[in-house]
Order: structure tokens, then C-alpha cells, then sequence
């Protein structure tokens, strides 16, 4: 049977979405803060990274956390529903080709209480597919979570950063690196951050996010 729709149900077209949908989907602007990957004009950084610039370099991402999408990736995220993997790898497959190929991926680790909740990393299963478009090597094992924490989504974005604070830990040598960290989602940036300064205390000169999704002000 062909695949369906994961929006409408109709007769997929590819990654699990027909035509008409894909189309609606919430693309970003190509305007972006070089940092942070939020709309911005004439992709100027902006006001929140030049007052506090993040530890990771840049972020690329095609849609924003709005609707159809937010409701595809929860149901990624929290029900299994793997089916929305292919099509979130596809979304990020083409903006990522855009840019200079990194030595390596790394997905954003789990502490080993929320992998038993969830069963698996989503991160991981789109760095794999990702890894297999690209020819990036997939290091999974380069960096884990050392500290359980709050859900960050279920706190507000003032205290995600203390919530995350020294969550990561990472013993491979990435000395000269350019390291992209694969996430389904970004909101406040707060754990990119935290995982590209335990990245860089291990030698990386680069942390680019490959993430999905961005969650917008007006959406938060």
C-alpha cells in the first residue's frame, strides 16, 4: 500500500506527506540571525545573541514549531510515531546542503531516565538518517546527558538555562573539530548552548545546530 498522509491521509508523495501539505508546512524565512536561526531583516544577528552571544556558532533550520508541524513532531517525539522521522530528516537535508560539511554529528544525548520514558532518542534516529544522506560520520556516543533534569519544554524559557547547566558530559578528543548537534526542536537555545560549551571545552572550534524546528516568540 502506498504510504499516507501523515496531515490529510492522502496518498503520500514523499517522506510520508503529499504535495498539497508539504506545501503549507511553516517554512522560515531564508532571513535569519546567523546565530540563532530566528527571522530576522536582511539576516541581521539578533538583539538577543549580540547581547549575550550563545556558545554554538550557528543554527540551521527550515520551519518554525507551528502548526501542522509542532503536532507532527510531538506525535514523533512522545507516541514513537517514527513515520515523521524520514520526513523531518528530508526538511533538513536541504538547508544543510547549503553549508560546509562538518567532520562529524552528534546527536542530542538523553539522561538514561527520559530514554527508559520514551524508549528512544529522537535525535538519534534523525542524526542517523541524516548521516546516511550526507556522509557526515554519526558519533552517538560522543557526548551523554550526566545530570537528570525538569523536561525543559515543561519549564519557562527563563529557567531552562539553569535547568541545563552541566547536564553534558563528553570524553572524545574534538580538537580542531566542526562539530553539528542534531535536535528536533529549538526554543530558547538554552541546551544548544550548554552542549556546545561542554563540546568546545573538548577542543571543537565549531557548533552548528541542525535542528527541525524553531519555536518562534509568538509561538512559545
Amino acid at each position: 500500500m502506498p504510504a499516507a498522509c501523515l496531515v490529510c491521509a492522502a496518498r503520500a508523495s514523499a517522506a510520508n506527506l503529499c504535495d498539497g501539505c508539504r506545501t503549507e508546512l511553516p517554512y522560515l524565512s531564508h532571513e535569519q540571525c546567523p546565530s540563532c536561526g530566528v527571522p530576522t531583516l536582511g539576516s541581521q544577528r539578533c538583539g538577543a545573541c549580540l547581547a549575550h552571544p550563545p556558545a554554538f556558532d550557528a543554527v540551521v533550520v527550515p520551519c518554525a514549531y507551528a502548526f501542522p508541524l509542532d503536532r507532527l513532531i510531538q506525535r514523533f517525539k512522545y507516541t514513537g510515531s517514527l513515520p515523521v522521522a524520514p520526513l523531518l530528516a528530508d526538511l533538513m537535508a536541504e538547508p544543510i546542503a547549503q553549508r560546509p560539511r562538518p567532520d562529524m554529528m552528534i546527536p542530542m544525548p538523553l539522561s538514561s531516565e527520559r530514554l527508559r520514558e520514551r524508549g528512544f532518542n529522537q535525535s538519534l534516529e534523525l542524526a542517523r538518517l541524516l548521516s546516511k544522506r550526507t556522509g557526515v560520520p554519526l558519533a552517538p556516543d560522543a557526548c551523554i546527558r550526566v545530570r537528570h533534569g525538569a523536561a525543559q519544554s515543561a519549564l519557562p524559557w527563563s529557567e531552562r538555562r539553569a535547568n541545563i547547566r552541566g547536564a553534558f558530559g563528553c570524553t572524545a578528543d574534538l580538537r580542531g573539530c566542526t562539530v553539528a548537534v542534531i535536535d528536533d526542536v529549538l526554543t530558547s537555545g538554552a541546551t544548544l548552548d550548554e552542549i556546545a560549551r561542554t563540546l568546545k571545552h573538548r577542543g571543537a572550534t565549531t557548533v552548528i545546530g541542525w535542528v527541525a524546528a524553531r519555536t518562534l516568540a509568538s509561538h512559545s
